[in-house]
């Protein structure tokens, strides 16, 4: 049997009408959208073509021809040491999309799990796990990574578990009483009713609808991850010296910025760039994906619409 939505489509094509885009075409549709998915997608394959190919070995030094400006053959100039800048920024999105994909998956793992606990179980298990959340929500992502690091050592896996574990604790505190309240919607008890387990409820009606507020602090996360790694790896606490990143193009060409300035434009924008691309996408997802959002536009871009008067 067709879903409401399937005949809903079936019946505009045959009353000649448009069928309702998916969430995919909705997504495109939104200029923050499109933005974010092309700088996104232009990072995701700077860091896959990376893997095969770079104009020049990034750690090639070649101090005769240092300082180079913007041209042939190297594009983006070269560094205090002669390395070409554009096969370093290249060399550097992997480390950014590692972080940011690394942290994401344990930010999901630590947020859903604690925001389960605080919503679905009993009383004073909920107690515990909305203390345990304020508790942790009080430290800044920075002070954690800082404090793992002067134990175990500067390194990425410092900044995926410091920037999992800091939004991870955010996206408890946030999806919890949405699962408390998605949890006592009456289609929650039926299924219930039904013999349903905890775990079938919370992945077929619970999760999809916590979803449009996870995806949005899912895309922040990534992004802080993203600023977290640059910044630690700035200040000596992230990747190490022979790991390609932008963080460390940062640091290394701070001392030469008034004399040669571009040295530190590139991976700036490089991480502006990505930042902002993850930011935007994360809110186009939002409005794509909740069904009440993409009524409200629907219905205002059929306001804007001239009427035909025949």
């Amino acid at each position: 049997m067709p879903g409401r939505a399937g005949r809903r489509d079936a019946g505009a094509a045959r009353r000649g009408e448009p069928r309702r885009p998916g969430w995919v075409r909705r997504l495109w549709a939104l200029p923050t959208g499109r933005f974010g998915l092309v700088a996104v997608a232009l990072v995701v394959v700077t860091a896959a073509v990376s893997l095969v190919w770079t104009p020049f070995d990034p750690q090639h030094t070649d101090v005769p021809d240092r300082w180079a400006l913007p041209g042939w053959p190297h594009v983006l100039g070269t560094d205090a040491t002669g390395r070409d800048i554009a096969s370093l920024i290249m060399t550097g999105a992997r480390t950014t999309v590692a972080v940011a994909v690394g942290a994401g998956l344990v930010a999901t793992v630590i947020g859903l799990a604690l925001g389960a606990l605080g919503a679905l179980t009993t009383r004073w298990v909920r107690e515990s796990v909305a203390v345990l959340v304020d508790i942790l929500i009080a430290f800044p992502v920075l002070l954690i990574a800082m404090m793992i690091a002067a134990v175990w050592g500067g390194s990425l896996g410092v900044v995926v578990w410091a920037v999992g574990i800091g939004f991870g604790v955010n996206i408890a505190r946030v999806t919890r009483p949405e699962l408390r309240r998605v949890a006592r919607a009456d289609y929650v008890v039926a299924a219930r009713a039904s013999g349903l387990t905890p775990p079938q409820i919370l992945m077929r009606h619970l999760l999809p609808n916590v979803a449009p507020v996870f995806i949005v602090q899912l895309s922040w996360g990534m992004a802080v991850a993203v600023l977290a790694e640059a910044g630690l790896s700035y200040l000596g606490f992230g990747a190490p010296v022979t790991e390609p990143s932008w963080g460390l193009l940062l640091a290394q060409s701070q001392q030469y910025l008034s004399a040669y300035p571009l040295s530190v434009v590139w991976p700036g924008l490089a991480i502006a760039v990505t930042v902002l691309g993850l930011n935007l996408l994360g809110d186009a997802l939002r409005e794509a994906t909740d069904p009440t959002l993409a009524t409200r536009s629907a219905r205002r871009a059929r306001a804007r619409q001239p009427e035909v008067i025949s």
